[in-house]
C-alpha cells in the first residue's frame, strides 16, 4: 500500500519516470481505466463512498483531508488511482504496428491543449501520438485530467528524436498532412490519404522547419477571418481529426 506522501510525489516528473507510474483523478476517469485497462491499475485511493465499487483492486481508504493533500483539482471527488505508464513512452522507437493514423504534436506546450488533443485522437480513431520533447508531458496531472481517462487508449511517444521517428514513418509510406493557417487544402483531404500523420504546431510559432520540410499537404480551415484571426490548436486539431474520422 502506497503512502499519502507517495501520491503527492507523483506530481513530480522525476518520480513518474523513476517509478513508471502516474496519478489519475475523478470517478469517470478512474472507472474508464479500471474497465478498459484493469492490469494498469496499481492502487486506488478513495474515500469510503467509493470503496465497495472498486473492491477487486488494491485500495487505500482515506478521509477528505488526506485526499486534499495530493489532489490537483479544485473540487476533489474523493477518488484517484495510481496507474502504470505503458512501456516505450519515452523512447525513440515506434511500435511494431503503429497503425494508419498518427497525430504529431510539434512543441504544443499547453497541458490543456495537449490533453484535449490526445482525447480527440482517441475519440476519432487515431492509433498513436508522437510528441516532441518541447511538448507538455503526457502524464502530467493537467494533461491526464484533460484526457478524461482516454490516456491509455492509444500509444504515445515523447522524445527529442521525434524528427527521426517522422522520417521513419515517411520512409514507411506515411503521408504528412500539417495544419497551417495558410494551408490550401481543406481538412476533408484526410479522407483520401492513408496512412497519414497529422501534424500540429506550437500555439504561437506554429510548425518547425523540420516538419514543414517533410509535409506533403498543408491543411487550412475556412472560417470568418473578419471576426476571428485564428483557431486554438486543440480546436483545429479536433476539426481535422473529425474530418478524417467521417470516412
Amino acid at each position: 500500500m502506497y503512502s499519502v506522501d507517495f501520491y503527492k510525489k507523483l506530481s513530480l516528473k522525476k518520480v513518474k519516470l523513476e517509478t513508471g507510474m502516474f496519478l489519475i483523478e475523478g470517478e469517470r476517469a478512474v472507472s474508464q481505466i479500471c474497465v478498459s485497462y484493469p492490469d494498469a491499475v496499481a492502487e486506488i485511493a478513495c474515500t469510503e463512498i467509493y470503496a465497495d465499487k472498486y473492491m477487486e483492486f488494491p485500495q487505500k481508504i482515506v478521509d477528505e483531508n488526506q485526499f486534499k493533500k495530493f489532489s490537483s483539482v479544485k473540487t476533489p471527488q474523493g477518488i484517484a488511482a495510481i496507474i502504470r505508464i505503458p512501456q516505450g513512452v519515452y523512447n525513440s522507437k515506434l511500435p511494431v504496428n503503429p497503425g494508419e493514423r498518427i497525430l504529431l504534436l510539434d512543441s504544443v506546450q499547453d497541458p490543456g491543449n495537449t490533453g484535449t488533443l490526445i482525447r480527440s485522437a482517441a475519440a476519432f480513431g487515431f492509433d498513436g501520438v508522437v510528441l516532441s520533447d518541447k511538448c507538455a508531458d503526457p502524464f502530467s496531472s493537467k494533461v491526464v485530467q484533460s484526457t478524461a481517462g482516454s490516456i491509455l487508449s492509444l500509444w504515445i511517444r515523447k522524445t527529442r528524436d521525434y524528427l527521426s521517428l517522422c522520417v521513419k514513418l515517411k520512409t514507411d509510406g506515411f503521408k504528412f498532412a500539417s495544419a497551417d493557417q495558410r494551408g490550401a487544402e481543406p481538412p476533408d483531404v484526410l479522407k483520401d490519404i492513408c496512412p497519414f500523420v497529422l501534424a500540429l504546431g506550437n500555439e504561437a510559432s506554429g510548425l518547425s522547419s523540420g516538419i514543414r520540410n517533410i509535409t506533403d499537404v498543408f491543411i487550412g480551415i475556412s472560417m470568418d477571418s473578419s471576426r476571428v484571426e485564428s483557431l486554438n490548436v486543440a480546436v483545429s486539431g479536433a476539426i481535422c481529426m473529425y474530418s478524417a474520422y467521417r470516412k
